[in-house]
Protein backbone atom coordinates (compact mmCIF):
# COMPACT_ATOMS: atom_id res chain seq x y z
CA UNK A 1 0.00 0.00 0.00
CA UNK A 2 1.25 3.22 -1.05
CA UNK A 3 2.15 5.91 1.69
CA UNK A 4 -0.26 8.73 2.81
CA UNK A 5 0.76 12.38 1.05
CA UNK A 6 -0.17 14.83 4.00
CA UNK A 7 0.13 18.27 3.01
CA UNK A 8 -0.98 21.67 5.29
CA UNK A 9 -2.08 25.02 3.32
CA UNK A 10 -1.27 27.34 6.16
CA UNK A 11 -2.54 30.71 6.16
CA UNK A 12 -6.11 30.82 4.84
CA UNK A 13 -7.90 34.11 5.47
CA UNK A 14 -11.20 32.73 4.69
CA UNK A 15 -10.96 28.31 5.68
CA UNK A 16 -14.45 28.20 4.07
CA UNK A 17 -13.90 30.35 0.93
CA UNK A 18 -10.32 28.37 0.57
CA UNK A 19 -12.05 25.17 1.29
CA UNK A 20 -14.56 25.99 -1.63
CA UNK A 21 -11.59 26.67 -4.18
CA UNK A 22 -9.29 23.65 -3.36
CA UNK A 23 -12.88 21.41 -3.84
CA UNK A 24 -13.42 23.27 -6.61
CA UNK A 25 -9.94 22.22 -8.31
CA UNK A 26 -10.07 19.13 -7.15
CA UNK A 27 -13.57 17.73 -8.24
CA UNK A 28 -12.90 19.30 -11.54
CA UNK A 29 -10.11 17.06 -12.16
CA UNK A 30 -12.30 13.84 -11.22
CA UNK A 31 -11.10 13.83 -7.58
CA UNK A 32 -13.13 12.57 -4.90
CA UNK A 33 -12.89 14.05 -1.52
CA UNK A 34 -14.19 13.64 2.27
CA UNK A 35 -14.15 17.12 4.05
CA UNK A 36 -14.11 16.20 7.60
CA UNK A 37 -15.12 18.26 10.36
CA UNK A 38 -17.93 19.89 13.03
CA UNK A 39 -21.15 19.67 12.26
CA UNK A 40 -21.29 23.74 12.41
CA UNK A 41 -18.46 23.76 9.74
CA UNK A 42 -20.03 21.50 7.60
CA UNK A 43 -22.99 23.15 7.43
CA UNK A 44 -21.44 26.36 6.28
CA UNK A 45 -19.43 24.45 3.68
CA UNK A 46 -22.68 22.83 2.61
CA UNK A 47 -24.59 26.11 2.39
CA UNK A 48 -21.21 27.87 0.88
CA UNK A 49 -21.09 25.06 -2.05
CA UNK A 50 -24.48 25.53 -3.33
CA UNK A 51 -23.59 29.32 -3.00
CA UNK A 52 -20.67 28.83 -5.41
CA UNK A 53 -21.84 29.65 -9.03
CA UNK A 54 -24.09 27.98 -11.46
CA UNK A 55 -21.01 26.57 -13.49
CA UNK A 56 -19.00 25.96 -10.12
CA UNK A 57 -21.29 23.91 -9.22
CA UNK A 58 -20.19 20.64 -6.82
CA UNK A 59 -21.96 17.71 -6.50
CA UNK A 60 -21.74 17.05 -2.76
CA UNK A 61 -23.82 15.13 -0.15
CA UNK A 62 -22.99 14.80 3.30
CA UNK A 63 -22.62 11.38 5.51
CA UNK A 64 -26.59 10.80 5.73
CA UNK A 65 -27.35 10.13 1.91
CA UNK A 66 -28.14 7.54 0.13
CA UNK A 67 -25.06 5.50 -1.77
CA UNK A 68 -26.51 5.87 -4.85
CA UNK A 69 -26.12 9.97 -3.92
CA UNK A 70 -22.68 9.23 -2.67
CA UNK A 71 -21.69 7.43 -5.61
CA UNK A 72 -22.62 10.65 -7.82
CA UNK A 73 -21.14 12.96 -5.47
CA UNK A 74 -17.45 14.44 -5.63
CA UNK A 75 -17.28 15.58 -2.42
CA UNK A 76 -18.54 13.61 1.16
CA UNK A 77 -19.36 16.11 4.01
CA UNK A 78 -19.05 13.65 7.27
CA UNK A 79 -18.87 15.30 11.30
CA UNK A 80 -15.73 14.83 12.47
CA UNK A 81 -16.91 11.94 14.71
CA UNK A 82 -18.79 9.88 12.24
CA UNK A 83 -17.30 7.31 9.72
CA UNK A 84 -14.97 7.98 6.93
CA UNK A 85 -15.72 6.77 3.70
CA UNK A 86 -12.42 5.72 2.14
CA UNK A 87 -14.69 5.19 -1.29
CA UNK A 88 -13.48 8.61 -1.49
CA UNK A 89 -9.55 8.74 -1.45
CA UNK A 90 -8.79 12.22 -0.45
CA UNK A 91 -9.44 13.27 2.83
CA UNK A 92 -9.93 17.13 3.51
CA UNK A 93 -9.76 17.76 7.18
CA UNK A 94 -11.12 20.29 9.13
CA UNK A 95 -11.57 18.92 12.06
CA UNK A 96 -9.43 19.84 15.45
CA UNK A 97 -7.77 16.34 15.76
CA UNK A 98 -6.54 13.54 13.19
CA UNK A 99 -8.76 10.89 12.43
CA UNK A 100 -7.27 7.30 13.52
CA UNK A 101 -8.35 6.22 9.70
CA UNK A 102 -5.92 9.23 8.12
CA UNK A 103 -3.49 6.45 6.84
CA UNK A 104 -6.27 4.46 4.81
CA UNK A 105 -6.49 7.86 2.04
CA UNK A 106 -4.28 8.88 -0.38
CA UNK A 107 -3.83 12.04 0.14
CA UNK A 108 -4.88 14.24 3.48
CA UNK A 109 -5.07 17.91 3.29
CA UNK A 110 -5.35 20.20 6.37
CA UNK A 111 -6.46 23.68 5.65
CA UNK A 112 -5.17 25.73 8.56
CA UNK A 113 -6.10 30.11 8.74
CA UNK A 114 -4.51 32.42 10.15
CA UNK A 115 -6.56 32.06 13.67
CA UNK A 116 -4.19 31.47 16.66
CA UNK A 117 -6.18 28.90 18.38
CA UNK A 118 -6.68 27.53 15.10
CA UNK A 119 -2.96 27.23 14.10
CA UNK A 120 -1.98 26.12 17.41
CA UNK A 121 -4.35 23.08 16.97
CA UNK A 122 -2.53 22.53 13.73
CA UNK A 123 0.75 22.43 15.11
CA UNK A 124 -0.68 19.64 17.64
CA UNK A 125 -1.42 17.99 14.32
CA UNK A 126 1.69 18.57 12.37
CA UNK A 127 3.34 17.37 15.17
CA UNK A 128 1.58 13.63 15.15
CA UNK A 129 1.87 12.99 11.39
CA UNK A 130 5.83 13.44 12.03
CA UNK A 131 6.00 11.18 15.46
CA UNK A 132 4.53 8.70 12.88
CA UNK A 133 7.16 9.26 10.25
CA UNK A 134 5.14 11.19 7.47
CA UNK A 135 7.14 14.24 5.10
CA UNK A 136 4.56 16.64 5.04
CA UNK A 137 4.29 19.29 2.53
CA UNK A 138 3.58 22.86 3.10
CA UNK A 139 1.32 25.42 1.25
CA UNK A 140 2.33 28.95 2.86
CA UNK A 141 -1.00 30.81 1.49
CA UNK A 142 0.23 33.63 2.98
CA UNK A 143 3.39 34.18 0.37
CA UNK A 144 0.62 34.00 -2.39
CA UNK A 145 0.16 37.35 -3.62
CA UNK A 146 -3.66 38.28 -4.39
CA UNK A 147 -5.24 35.39 -2.43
Amino acid sequence: MAVTEVAFHFGAPDRLAYACRLLRKAAATGARLVVRSSPEIGAALDAALWNLGPTDFITHCDQSAADAVRGRSSVLLVDADGALDTDFPILVNLADDVPKEFEQFQRVIEVVSTDEQERNLARQRWKLYTERGYTITRHDLKSRAGE
